[in-house]
Parts: C-alpha cells; structure tokens; sequence
C-alpha cells in the first residue's frame, strides 16, 4: 500500500500554507487536474507557449501528429483549468492566439523540465526497454515448459 509522502514542514508551509486536497484520495479533485497534466498534447502545449503567445495553427504545426479535433479539445480544457487564454482577434480569416496565465506560466517550469529530461534520457529508457523485453521474452518461453513438466 502506498501512503502520502509527507513534504518537510518547513517546505510545506512555504509551498502550501492550507492544504485542503489529498491528491492521493480518490474522490480529490486535484486528480482532474494531474488528468489533464499528464497528457502529452497538454505538456506539449504548454512548454509550446512558454516563450509568449502562440496562434492556433502554429501550435498545430509545431506539435506534429496531433489532429485539429485533439488540439482544440485540449486547448479547451486547458483554458477551463485557467492555464491559459484564448484571445480571438477579429481579422479575415479569424485569428486566435493563446497565451500563458500566470498559473499555466507557474506550471510550464516543472512540464518542461520533465518534457526535455525524457528527449535528454532516452537512450536510457530504450536500453532499458530492450533489456526488460529480452529478459520477458525469454521468461515466456521458459514458462510453458515449466507448466507442461506437471502433466505428464
């Protein structure tokens, strides 16, 4: 069983001065919140707009892969969450640009950090990846053996 990992308190007065969420509770909000964090379209976007406002359809083509639908649905969602702002400018065609709000700025810090360290740590994980899949590879073929030596 895991159990919340208590911060300092001197920390924890700093950081949180009232702490009234348990992000390890299951019915705690703050899980919404790590919900659209944890997405990598979200990470994506908001490490895209930590260097100032950005149009829709730059963001579009910077973020390779993600489909119009899924941007405009996680830029949504992102605004709802007050990380950032859409300002829609009245020209033809319609041009729309989001920005960071202080609280998204706040939180493209750690997002980018964590975006960089896997570019910067990938050789590691794939050894990683290839060294678990050798060892799972030859641990199901030793398996059916073993299970077959009881019926005989």
């Amino acid at each position: 069983m895991v159990t919340a990992k208590k911060l300092p308190q001197a920390l924890e007065d700093e950081c949180c001065p009232q702490r009234p969420y348990d992000i390890y509770a299951s019915d705690c909000p703050t899980r919404q919140v790590l919900d659209r964090i944890a997405d990598k379209w979200a990470l994506l976007i908001l490490d895209c707009l930590r260097d100032g406002p950005v149009r829709f359809n730059q963001l579009r083509r910077e973020l390779m892969g993600v489909s119009q639908k899924v941007l405009a649905e996680t830029l949504r969602k992102l605004e709802r969450d007050g990380l950032l702002v859409r300002t829609v400018y009245p020209t033809v065609p319609v041009s729309v640009e989001y920005t960071l709000t202080p609280l998204g700025t706040d939180l493209s810090r750690p997002v980018a950090q964590l975006a960089h360290w896997a570019e910067t740590h990938m050789p590691s994980v794939l050894k990683a990846q290839q060294a678990y899949d050798a060892t799972e590879k030859q641990r199901k073929l030793a398996t059916p053996a073993v299970l077959n030596r009881g019926r005989g």
